[in-house]
């Protein structure tokens, strides 16, 4: 009788088991901005920053819910009247409601951080990637030009520009803009240019492709960590200016709210009624550290130097 032989062939590797299996050990993959927010989470002093532009972001868009009365309406009989119920931060020398002043004011100085860095970055970066690009006279021709505009000192420019085109908040806003122009300018230069010689950039033009497409595929979306934190931190400086514009006269003219011309308006009652400049000057101070804060936890978070 024949025995029968038993089956010692090997069980066939099933694909789909072990596929199945590696889905199941496959490591989590974050992104950079992930890892970017989960650092920045992290930093108090950046949350701080956060909420303070954020609370000035509400009162700024729903100033009318906070209030009222209008930034504009006057009322002699109640001037320089102290902070009550009725007068949340007291009135001013004309008799207007400084709490409506402040939170409508909010709106023009976040208008004027906003459009001033806005400008600032796209000439300034557009500028830079230019000269750090292609290198030689048009390198020399445009950084020749950033160091002339930083010859100066940046509120005296601002003031000449202001002084030639004539005092109005627009003409502030451009002023501010082009002051601003060459920190974004060299910012984006040093970065292009220690981009451009990375090995990618030499394969691409190895390659044939074209210079605006290495630029924007690869040039510019490489730059874009220090370009964020300079406009986070350009938003306070130009908040600053605008206030300085203001305080001098040549920023936003009256009625129009402005912190910096509401400090203007007050510095003949600071012994008198010295709620009508705190107020102002608190708001500014909180603004810009605000802006400051988020700035220096952006650039801790966008710097791999800075994480454990």
């Amino acid at each position: 009788m024949k025995l029968s032989e038993k089956n010692t062939e090997q069980p066939v590797p099933n694909p789909a088991a072990e596929g199945h299996l590696m889905d199941h050990e496959e490591m989590e993959v974050t992104s950079p901005w992930k890892d970017t927010f989960r650092e920045l989470r992290k930093n108090r002093l950046a949350i701080i920053g956060f909420s303070v532009i954020i609370f000035f972001v509400l009162i700024a868009i729903f100033a009318p819910l906070f209030t009222s009365y209008t930034y504009y309406e006057q009322n002699l009989a109640n001037r320089l009247q102290p902070p009550s119920g009725e007068y949340w931060l007291g009135t001013d020398h004309l008799g207007r409601d400084i709490f409506t002043r402040l939170v409508y004011g909010a709106r023009v100085s976040l208008m004027v951080g906003f459009i001033a860095v806005s400008g600032a970055l796209v000439f300034g970066t557009f500028l830079g990637i230019i000269a750090g690009y292609f290198g030689r006279w048009v390198d020399m021709i445009i950084s020749r030009i950033f160091d002339i505009l930083l010859a100066f000192p940046s509120i005296l420019l601002a003031i000449a520009i202001v002084a030639i085109l004539g005092p109005s908040l627009q003409n502030a806003l451009l002023a501010i803009a082009i002051i601003n122009i060459p920190i974004f300018g060299r910012l984006v230069r040093s970065r292009v240019i220690s981009l451009r010689e990375e090995e990618y950039i030499m394969a691409a033009k190895a390659q044939g492709m074209k210079h605006g497409r290495i630029i924007f595929q690869h040039i510019l979306p490489n730059s874009v960590a220090p370009i964020i934190v300079q406009s986070t931190l350009g938003f306070g400086t130009a908040i600053l200016e605008a206030a300085a514009l203001g305080f001098l006269g040549l920023g936003a003219q009256p009625p129009t709210p402005e912190w910096g011309q509401m400090l203007a308006d007050s510095r003949d009652f600071i012994q008198l009624a010295p709620w009508t400049v705190i107020v102002p000057g608190i708001a500014i101070v909180l603004v810009v550290l605000g802006f400051n804060l988020i700035g220096d936890g952006l650039r801790d978070a966008l710097d791999p130097k800075m994480k454990n």
